[in-house]
């Protein structure tokens, strides 16, 4: 396992990764490289060679902002015979392009010609195929075509409906254009140029791609871009946090990319993250947009509309759709299309739907603007029934999920399997009642009851709503607590028994409120001892549990959302001292991640390690760790 050394390029739900000298190279697995659009690889090779060889990186490359690159190479050459010339290579990313501008520069009192080749390949592959390094889907009927054309190649990709196509456009256009040598695949092409130098001087080719995805959508590079600004006025200044806070709404704009709003309207909302996740999620989108509240309200309003258009309305067990679901997550790959995947509208969790309806009450709380909980009352109602019904309240006491064989296994935030454990390990069996999720639905309930009372003026409809709540709170008291820990349980399994791991999502009940005062205090004040708080964030599971691995996906890792809602709860249950020291460990990591706060730390302790150990394949920028840093100031703003 070796840390990812490529470049990576984001803007306008475009993203491009390249090597360090500023190739594509066709990599699969934990770290592809190439140009990704709407969810599939439009460039799978790029790979540049000077008289037949591989330049040498004088300079590597460098990202010098997060949608531009540039790095110096040269020809093979020795001591005495330096190179005839040097190439200063700079790659930029925007929506659904990729540019590449060479400039050769002779090194030369004479007139010199050099030879450059660009073999260029795409292969269209969707992004669960090349994650899945290890499995292949079928493509039946799938063609390929490419064509050169007056001013470089075209590549053009159809299965059935499905088509989507990679335009090279070269200026100069290339001498010529050859199929790529033995050892490549077949629809890889070689573009070539001789490029003569006059002494000392210079020439340039500039290229650029065009990636045409399958239903280009009409927002691609139309909509207008959210304002870069500050975080509040209290973020002014140098201070580490501020800092921390600068680069999360960088990184969130990055981030952001276009959706459908409840009325056909365009809006733009935070993507999960980058490489796997650049389309709207559920859980993460609600739970940024709630981080991000009370400095960019509108992008909540963003993601309640879209969510709003992508509500579930009937029964497929293969999606996981059912009418009031919100969705968990959506894919627009090849794969999806072809339900050859379930994620094309994927709605396979458990608590999407209650943070739903968490933040719609708190963006009525925070602007006073009552608009949206008007619009959007007909799909909270829609919400408030999955949860007393499909969710599971009314017949099991609590939202529930079973395992989704054909997708996600835990359908909560640590939504990877083996993560619901008991301390031995095993893991639980459904139906599933995971703490945090009641924790939410608690909250939702609550919430909803007040838009009910104060907006929609229905107050048997609140009254219902609250003693739902209520209810749920007395069962959780009873179910959930495990005396001898003097803890909350992870879980209730299928049988009811409590899945007895101590796991950070009990920090998630002191965010809802559905602990009492007294046990939320301690359990706030648990979560900060050694064997759960790393001196950087919470781990996922306390050390010294039987399934604890500090590089474990959610089985021991820290990861900063999830210690941005704990932060929240500490402030909420008055605990400022416990804040303050979660606060400063994770803006200590963020300051050692140039105030880029990744998506997960490995769980190893702070005394072990000059700095925070990265988890091995953490997205980076990630939406609702870039958000952390605002959860954060408005955890100490409140406490």
């Amino acid at each position: 396992m070796t840390a990812d050394t490529r470049i990576q390029l984001v803007r306008e739900a475009t993203f491009v990764r390249l090597t360090t000298d500023g190739a594509i190279t066709g990599s699969r697995g934990s770290t592809p490289d190439g140009l990704y659009v709407q969810d599939a690889r439009h460039l799978s090779r790029w790979q540049l060679t000077i008289d037949g060889t591989d330049p040498v990186a004088l300079v590597p490359a460098t990202a010098g902002t997060d949608d531009t690159a540039a790095c110096v190479l040269t020809p093979e050459g020795t001591r005495d015979h330096p190179p005839a010339y040097t190439v200063f290579r700079r790659q930029s990313a925007e929506a659904g392009t990729f540019t590449e501008h060479l400039r050769l520069v002779s090194n030369r009192p004479d007139a010199v010609s050099a030879h450059v080749e660009l073999t260029v390949d795409t292969d269209f592959a969707d992004l669960f195929e090349l994650r899945a390094d290890d499995r292949r889907y079928d493509k039946p009927g799938a063609e390929h075509d490419i064509r050169a054309t007056d001013d470089g190649l075209r590549f053009s990709y159809r299965r059935a409906d499905w088509h989507a196509d990679t335009e090279v456009v070269c200026r100069p256009a290339p001498d010529a254009v050859t199929h790529a040598r033995s050892g490549t695949r077949v629809t890889a092409r070689t573009l070539s140029w001789h490029v003569p130098l006059d002494a000392h001087g210079s020439a340039e080719l500039h290229l650029t791609v065009h990636a045409r995805p399958h239903g280009r959508p009409r927002h691609t590079g139309t909509a207008e871009q959210p304002p870069r600004r500050r975080a509040s006025a209290q973020a002014e200044g140098t201070d580490d946090l501020s800092l921390a806070c600068e680069r999360g709404l960088a990184d969130i704009d990055l981030l952001t990319i276009p959706a459908t709003g409840v009325d056909g309207e365009d809006v733009r909302v935070p993507a999960a993250g980058i490489p796997w996740f650049l389309t709207l999620f559920g859980r993460d989108s609600l739970l940024t947009s709630y981080f991000l509240l009370p400095y960019r309200p509108a992008t909540a309003a963003a993601v309640l509309s879209a969510l709003a258009a992508t509500q579930g309305e009937r029964y497929d067990a293969f999606s996981g759709e059912q009418p009031g679901r919100i969705v968990h997550e959506t894919r627009h790959g090849e794969l999806a299309h072809f339900r050859q995947v379930p994620y094309g509208r994927y709605y396979g969790a458990v608590d999407a739907t209650p943070l739903f309806l968490v933040l719609l009450q708190a963006h009525h709380e925070t602007t006073g603007d009552a608009a949206l909980a008007k619009r959007l009352e007909t799909h909270a109602r829609r919400a408030v029934d999955w949860i007393l019904t499909d969710g599971g309240l009314d017949e099991h006491g609590y939202l529930v999920y079973s395992p989704d064989p054909g997708g996600l296994v835990n359908q909560n935030w640590k939504d990877s399997a083996g993560a619901i454990c008991f301390s031995d390990g095993t893991q639980a069996e459904g139906p599933i009642a995971v703490s945090e999720a009641q924790g939410y639905a608690y909250d939702a309930l609550l919430r909803t009851a007040e838009l009910a009372q104060d907006v929609w003026r229905d107050e048997p409809y609140a009254r219902r709503l609250r003693g739902a709540a209520a209810r749920l709170r007395e069962r959780f008291a009873a179910d959930f607590w495990m005396a001898e820990a003097d803890f909350p349980a992870l879980a209730l399994d299928g049988s009811g028994r409590q899945v007895d791991a101590l796991a950070s999502d009990a920090g998630h009940l002191l965010w809802s409120g559905i602990l009492d005062p007294q046990r939320a205090r301690r359990v706030g004040r648990r979560l900060l001892e050694p064997d759960f708080f790393s001196g950087w964030a919470v781990r996922t599971l306390a050390a010294g549990q039987r399934p604890y691995h500090p590089l474990s996906y959610h089985r021991g890792s820290a990861w900063p959302h999830d210690n941005a809602v704990i932060a929240l709860g500490l402030g909420r249950q008055g605990l400022t001292d416990e804040l303050r020291t979660l606060t400063d460990g994770l803006v200590a990591a963020a300051a050692r991640h140039a105030y880029r706060l990744p998506e997960v730390l490995a769980g190893y302790d702070r005394s072990a390690t000059a700095g925070p150990v990265p988890y091995p394949h953490s997205c980076s920028p990630q939406a609702w760790a870039a958000a952390t840093p605002l959860a954060l100031r408005t955890a100490l703003a409140r406490s």
